[in-house]
């Protein structure tokens, strides 16, 4: 089979794309046959000069109405492999095909008029390019035979304009002097200009290395449902997903993000059909497990040693959609290949106006059609991949309310302040040694699952009374709850440190709650003595067992940002202890309340 590349030629309107897309299907070949000779006798006909731009029209009917159409992809080939040109309609329908994902460019080839020389729109380009993370770049400077073919302006755009994209993180793979009209450099030397000894046009896409197939990048499967039903009418988890990348095997060891839980893959179940010993990137399935786990819709699966990024940070190129502008404090739901999680803008380092392609550091929020690099917090961990190296688990969608309002893709992992707690935690979880009492089995036999309640708020406002009503209420519930008072883990596992040591006092206290969670236990604890601000990095280390955050503030402060729950400190513990038991028994399955 052979291959296929897509590429993108971005220039200015003016700069001759259609003409050099033109010129690159008749010197390779692709047109049907008469093609060329039938455009050429309509311009006759019509009484104007022959342009290469008149082949792209699809049809005689809109020659003659002198419309050059955008179509949105234009094919041809060369001796090594196929291309498909990605046109750019528009500025504003470009940004969003790109950004998106309806339009995955591999490599461009960026257009600059030779007598213009560098223009506001070339950098602009530029930037773009940058943006879209496309790093495979060929700049092409157009209408050589307008400035004579001279070598002095061709070297002064090349300094120029090198300069520039190095600023903005592109090393162009060359720069070629060409003239699409004349057909100078475009598939073939050009005795115009004998003082060039670098590639053609052609001989430059063909440079231009594949991305790996699919199935050759690391295993991701992110998980789209769990179901008990199988065909073998036992009890088995069937984990069902398509496998976005790479290739999966029974007998795999596979680690599930962001929760890191780890087990061996038992069987492939695949439906009306024997199960296969194997499935590759592009194909829907479901998955037995020999550990069995509680795993949720979103996580994403992969090899052990192969697993995604997590974190509550991601810095994204953005286009957006909204009807109402995007702007730091308000909340939206992030989707990223199963997964859904709030999330809000940490920051903006730089917006794209997509209708005049300007840009602005100073902007404090994404309008409609703009394009933006900026910064994403999550208010939960999740998984995730820079597109450049994955691009199905690289790329989401913004919904504010109920509509889609934006896209993107996402560049790096911005490390917060609990990354390398995340980290050591991943470590300790693909090493935890494990019993033969599962998670599932466990709270079968309590009656309800792990989770901890974390009660924040000022000193003073009553946290610990509601602390011990609910540890009381639950226990006397039928449930397996426990008051992890951070006095008594200061008194004991903590007494061989300095109470400033506020990190080392943080992280112990993290991890005795991991121990009871990790035991099926509900944990009931404050802030009184860890701090209101180190409820996070709690939350970072018991992963991936739920956290209710229980806010006790006046109600002019609002909700704060991570909590689940707000309640007033002027009501008394047994009516606040209702409110904090009707959230809990949705999300833990009490026994009793």
């Amino acid at each position: 089979m052979r291959e296929t590349m897509q590429i993108v030629i971005v220039g200015h309107v003016d700069h001759g794309k259609s003409t050099l897309v033109g010129r690159l299907l008749a010197d390779t070949g692709v047109l049907g046959e008469g093609k060329l000779e039938k455009v050429q006798a309509t311009c006759r006909r019509q009484g104007k000069q022959f342009e290469y731009a008149f082949l792209l029209d699809a049809l005689e009917a809109e020659q003659d109405q002198g419309i050059t159409i955008d179509a949105a992809r234009v094919f041809f080939r060369t001796e090594l492999r196929d291309y498909i040109i990605i046109d750019a309609p528009g500025h504003i329908e470009f940004l969003k095909n790109m950004v998106t994902g309806a339009a995955r460019a591999e490599a461009a080839v960026l257009l600059i008029d030779a007598k213009e020389g560098v223009r506001e729109n070339s950098r602009r380009h530029g930037y773009l390019l940058s943006m879209l993370g496309i790093r495979q770049v060929a700049v092409v400077v157009n209408k050589m035979d307008l400035v004579d073919y001279d070598r002095e302006v061709f070297d002064r755009i090349v300094g120029e304009y090198r300069a520039f994209l190095d600023e903005v993180g592109i090393r162009p793979r060359c720069f070629i002097p060409i003239s699409a009209r004349e057909g100078d450099l475009v598939a073939g030397p050009s005795d115009a200009m004998p003082w060039y000894d670098g590639p053609d046009v052609l001989a430059a896409v063909d440079a231009f290395a594949k991305q790996p197939g699919r199935a050759d990048l690391p295993l991701r499967m992110p998980v789209q449902d769990v179901y008990k039903w199988n065909p073998r009418g036992d009890d088995r988890r069937i984990v069902a997903g398509r496998v976005e990348s790479g290739r999966l095997r029974v007998g795999d060891r596979v680690v599930f993000s962001p929760s890191n839980k780890t087990s061996t893959i038992e069987s492939i179940e695949v439906f009306a059909a024997e199960p296969p010993a194997e499935v590759v990137a592009g194909f829907s399935a479901g998955i037995t497990l020999r550990e069995q786990l509680f795993l949720e819709r979103g996580e994403i699966m992969s090899h052990l040693r192969e697993a995604p990024e997590v974190g509550t940070q991601l810095r994204v190129n953005l286009f957006w959609l909204g009807k109402l502008p995007m702007e730091p404090g308000r909340r939206y739901k992030l989707k990223l290949g199963t997964s859904q999680t709030e999330v809000t803008v940490d920051r903006i380092h730089r917006v794209l106006d997509a209708s005049e392609l300007g840009t602005s550091v100073t902007k404090k929020r994404v309008d409609r059609h703009d394009v933006a690099d900026l910064v994403l917090r999550t208010r939960s961990p999740v998984a995730f991949d820079p597109s450049e190296r994955i691009e199905a688990t690289g790329r989401f969608v913004i919904v504010d309310g109920y509509d889609i309002a934006g896209g993107g893709i996402v560049r790096e992992l911005v490390p917060d302040e609990n990354q390398q707690l995340r980290l050591e935690s991943r470590i300790r979880d693909i090493e935890w040694v494990r019993g033969d009492i599962t998670a599932d089995r466990r709270a079968e036999l309590l009656g309800h699952g792990a989770s901890m309640v974390m009660i924040t708020g000022e000193a003073g406002v009553g946290k610990h009374a509601v602390a011990r009503v609910l540890e009381r209420r639950l226990v006397e519930g039928g449930n397996h709850a426990y008051l992890l008072d951070g006095k008594n883990v200061v008194l004991g596992v903590d007494s061989d440190i300095a109470l400033d040591d506020r990190d080392a006092l943080v992280r112990r206290f993290g991890e005795v709650a991991h121990l009871f969670l990790d035991a099926g236990m509900i944990v009931v604890s404050t802030t009184n003595v860890i701090g209101l601000a180190d409820h996070r990095t709690v939350q970072t280390l018991v992963a991936p067992f739920k956290v209710l955050v229980v806010h006790v503030g006046e109600p002019a402060q609002g909700l704060p940002e991570g909590a689940d729950l707000r309640l007033d400190p002027r009501c008394e513990p047994a009516g606040a202890v209702e409110r904090i038991m009707e959230l809990l028994a949705q999300r833990s399955r009490l026994r009793s309340h």
